[in-house]
């Protein structure tokens, strides 16, 4: 799991959903804001479409969060929710699929 000072509070989804831009791939939607500052802040939402027990749901907010921290290239001045659109279990799709998105933004 990422620090609690580097996930999206509730108060930022809102922001995000209302303003914020999106970027679309297979498994994810991105949906993000730019900020002017060097921090960022990214979240994971599976919902209950994608897999109907929490604790998949659980395991797939995992997985997003250990590929996050294994990139370690996240954009800076970025507050975004990764929202899954499927179940996605393989690692490395994932992986490649978030370096993807990030790689649009800059």
């Amino acid at each position: 799991m990422l620090s609690k000072k580097n996930r999206v509070s509730s108060k930022d989804v809102d922001l995000i959903f209302k303003s914020g831009k999106f970027i679309s791939s297979p498994t994810f939607n991105f949906k993000f804001i730019k900020t002017p500052s060097n921090q960022w802040k990214i979240s994971f939402i599976a919902p209950k479409s994608v897999a109907k027990s929490a604790v998949r749901r659980n395991l797939l907010r995992r997985l997003g969060y250990s590929v996050l921290k294994k990139i370690n290239q996240s954009p800076f001045g970025i507050i975004g929710v990764f929202l899954f659109k499927k179940n996605e279990d393989d690692v490395v799709v994932i992986e490649n699929e978030i370096k993807n998105i990030f790689s649009k933004i800059y």
